[in-house]
């Protein structure tokens, strides 16, 4: 299991940027009989154990000598470098079912793309599942393999699943498929679609909009002078 030091912080608020700069993530810790807990995490130390862990494996996370069970949560990302700017650790019963979302990973080549050119098409990119913590698997994998034909489905009832985890999803519900090739004619009709008067959306620059502003404050004046 990956394994976080966390230090308690006093620091809230705007003050935070001030962990950020001496290399720290201000998180929080919390969970059914746990109170929330206002913490700080090495900023290096939380991205290595994140590229590994994921948001669906358990971390241990020590907090001043306290050890926690926990799942990463919730990440907010800065909107223009996508770098962390917090976390939440959510604490785990390990007595208890828990549920979360786990990415599915495809493995493997389907003959229907690599014979037939046909297009694979990733219907499900994670799934919604529920384990006791001890089980919860890193991710679900699906082999792309049984894709023989264009007929041919993936289905939620076609993943092997590690024991104790039940997938949330109907059974029947479409994992992955591959859909034919486009003609010539059906790319060509595509185009015209595209092509056809009404079906681009106008685009204006900046000037143009200044202008049409213009007009209609001056129609506008206008309109109180009469």
């Amino acid at each position: 299991m990956q394994q976080l030091s966390a230090k308690l912080r006093n620091l809230l608020g705007k003050k935070v940027k001030n962990l950020r700069r001496e290399g720290f993530l201000p998180a929080v810790v919390y969970g059914e009989n746990v109170p929330s807990q206002s913490i700080a995490v090495p900023f290096k130390d939380f991205e290595k154990v994140y590229k590994e862990a994921g948001e669906s494996t358990l971390v241990t996370l020590e907090v001043d000598g306290k050890s926690y069970n926990v799942l990463i949560n919730d990440i907010a990302h800065d909107p223009l470098r996508g770098k962390p700017l917090h976390a939440d650790f959510y604490a785990v019963r390990m007595d208890k079912e828990i549920r979360t979302k786990v990415p599915v990973e495809f493995f493997g080549e389907s003959p229907a793309v690599k014979n037939e050119s046909g297009i694979l098409v990733k219907v499900m990119q994670e799934l919604e599942i529920e384990a006791l913590p001890k089980n919860l698997p890193h991710e679900l994998r699906v082999d792309l393999s049984g894709l023989q034909k264009f007929e041919d489905r993936l289905l939620v009832k076609n993943i092997l699943l590690p024991n104790g985890v039940k997938i949330l999803a109907g059974t029947e519900e479409i994992i992955a498929l591959v859909e034919p090739p486009r003609s010539e004619t059906e790319l060509e009709e595509l185009k015209k679609a595209e092509a056809a008067p009404g079906t681009v959306a106008e685009v204006k620059t900046e000037k143009e909009v200044k202008a049409e502003k213009k007009t209609e404050e001056a129609v506008e004046e206008e309109a109180v002078k009469k």
